[in-house]
């Protein structure tokens, strides 16, 4: 019951299958069969080759018989049973010729003759049964030639009832008693036997024949390998991640030996660097205006206060965040001599990268770090003459800076002095000596007034106009107010620099508030404020990157490296190159 309902499943998919005009599908329709001794291969059971085609069937019906059975008859791996039904002609069979064009030397073919019973009983000459089974009826080779009875031609027989018919069929054969046919090529057992042998043997044949490929591959694979990378282990992609990432994370463990000094170092120069220019420009020079040391003193005191509820914190962090990268950045990158592998750098920068865009510095830092600096700037006590000393260095060092700077910008506005026009011979274009003539003006409104204003009065503009058209030189009004803020410049911190040197002995007027003195020296105490909060704030800051936010970045890295590990495309995209391919076929 259960086969006879298979059977009609089949059938029904089958009828399915085939499209409106058309005889045949390429569909496949698989069925699994499952059970103890059963061989594990597959059986395709292709639609019977035809010579002729008959009304109803669809004009294609023999080509794509054809090409199906080629398809897959040409996959070298596969054995080809060659069925050739006993009741008619062997004449009129056509599918020993297609068996032969695939496989010519018969090393993958069983040849099978179906319905031996019916042979026997219609078949005047027994011999020729004989000499299909021998192979001489056909010019076709074969592995084997076997003769089987497949039941009586009834579609609701059992499988067992057809086994007990053909072993009864056969235990009477004349053509067995009388050795026309040998026991060995009779029945369906002995034919699912020697498939299996066959097949067996196909597969030893096949993976000897991969063996020795493999052999000749690993060979040349070895050799060119000691050829390239003679000093080099072979390792493939994953174990490259392995070492990769114990690298890795010894380089994050460097960052807590890099020494507090070091730390602070790099802050104190870089937040510096950041927030000198505002220092100087909203600061220093809008105080220095003023007439009295009690304006200057205030002026400071509110635009530090501004500075420090709004900016310097945030930038502070900032600059703390940036080194900390940078350093971080140092130790992924520097290369290590003879050890550096430069095959970890794509991987080691994407997880540099991926790292540093996971981290988030802690928020509170912001917060508690404007109190210490409002603190620190509030104070204004130096205790000694070293200290004092240290404010001046610093105050010098950054006015010459500035100086410079200054010094610079005019040489670019007026253009080469007579001495490099004279050794290099080179001049100054129209729109140089325009700006030179406007410099030479505004220098003789500075010497007239050495306590002249940051800022040119209109009526000065008017006047440095006309004195340059009497010349027959036209300026606009702009670019004399352009020339006069670097002209100015230049002479504030010239002044102011002779200032500092005027300071140096000024810790002891200093110590008595400068009373009974006329020189000041408020400048100086400003820039000791300055350099106290950039000590404070890069300790401050060092002993937060030490604490917390190394060991935060530390786990990061660690987080990034294990999703990458499990990321094999990543890896595939990180870890490149021939070596690598080398060895992860090595490793294949």
């Amino acid at each position: 019951k259960q086969l006879a309902a298979l059977r009609n499943e089949i059938e029904i998919r089958m009828r399915n299958s085939v499209k409106e005009g058309c005889t045949v599908s390429t569909e496949t329709i698989s069925l699994s069969v499952k059970g103890p001794g059963l061989q594990r291969m597959v059986l395709v059971d292709l639609p019977g080759v035809i010579s002729t085609v008959t009304s109803g069937m669809a004009p294609d019906t023999k080509e794509t018989i054809f090409s199906i059975s080629k398809a897959y008859m040409q996959n070298p791996n596969a054995i080809i049973l060659c069925i050739q039904d006993g009741s008619v002609d062997a004449e009129r069979s056509i599918v020993t010729d297609l068996v032969s064009q695939m496989d010519p030397q018969g090393k993958r073919t069983i040849f099978v003759l179906t319905k031996v019973d019916l042979a026997e009983k219609n078949v005047a000459s027994p011999s020729r049964i004989q000499q299909i089974i021998e192979g001489k009826l056909f010019p076709m080779k074969a592995l084997g030639y076997f003769a089987v009875v497949t039941g009586k031609g009834n579609s609701s027989e059992s499988i067992e009832s057809i086994k007990e018919y053909e072993e009864e069929f056969f235990q009477n054969s004349k053509l067995l008693k009388t050795c026309m046919l040998k026991a060995h090529q009779v029945t369906t057992k002995n034919l699912s036997l020697a498939v299996s042998d066959c097949f067996w043997k196909m597969v030893r044949e096949s993976v000897e024949q991969q063996a020795d490929a493999f052999k000749a591959t690993r060979f040349n694979l070895e050799t060119e390998w000691k050829n390239n990378y003679p000093r080099l282990r072979e390792l493939d992609r994953n174990e490259l991640f392995e070492k990769a990432k114990n690298e890795i994370l010894d380089e994050v463990i460097s960052l807590t030996q890099v020494t507090p000094k070091h730390w602070e170092e790099i802050l104190q120069k870089t937040l510096w660097e950041r927030v000198s220019t505002h220092v100087i420009e909203n600061i220093y020079l809008p105080a220095a205006q003023t007439m009295n040391s009690g304006t200057f003193n205030t002026t400071v005191d509110i635009k530090l206060k501004q500075w420090t509820d709004k900016q310097l914190p945030n930038k502070a962090v900032e600059v703390a965040w940036e080194t900390l990268q940078e350093e971080f950045s140092r130790f992924m990158t520097e290369q290590k001599g003879k050890e550096h592998d430069d095959i970890f750098d794509k991987l080691k920068q994407a997880v540099k990268e991926e790292s540093i865009k996971r981290h988030k510095w802690n928020e509170r830092a912001e917060d508690s770090l404007r109190v210490i600096q409002h603190n620190a700037l509030e104070d204004r006590s130096i205790s000694d003459k070293q200290q004092w000393d240290a404010a001046i260095h610093f105050m010098e060092e950054t006015l010459q800076s500035r100086l410079k700077d200054t010094e610079s910008v005019i040489e670019d506005m007026v253009g080469p002095d007579w001495k490099k026009r004279w050794l290099y011979w080179i001049g100054r274009t129209k729109e140089q000596n325009i700006r030179n003539e406007t410099k030479n003006e505004l220098e003789k409104l500075i010497k007239c007034n050495e306590e002249h204003a940051a800022y040119l009065a209109n009526d000065e503009v008017t006047t440095v106009r006309k004195n340059l058209e009497a010349r027959g030189i036209t300026v606009d009004p702009c670019l004399i107010k352009d020339t006069w803020h670097q002209i100015y410049r230049r002479y504030f911190l010239k002044t102011a620099l002779n200032h500092c040197n005027l300071c140096r002995r000024g810790f002891y007027y200093y110590q008595r508030h400068f009373v009974d003195s006329e020189l000041e020296c408020n400048d100086i105490v400003l820039f000791w404020r300055i350099q106290r909060m950039l000590a404070i704030t890069a300790n401050t800051l060092r002993q937060q990157l030490t604490n917390t936010e190394v060991r935060r970045l530390d786990e990061n890295v660690k987080e990034v490296l294990e999703d990458f590990a499990e990321d094999n495309e990543k890896k595939v995209k990180l870890l490149t190159g021939k070596r690598v391919q080398l060895a992860e076929d090595l490793s294949k």
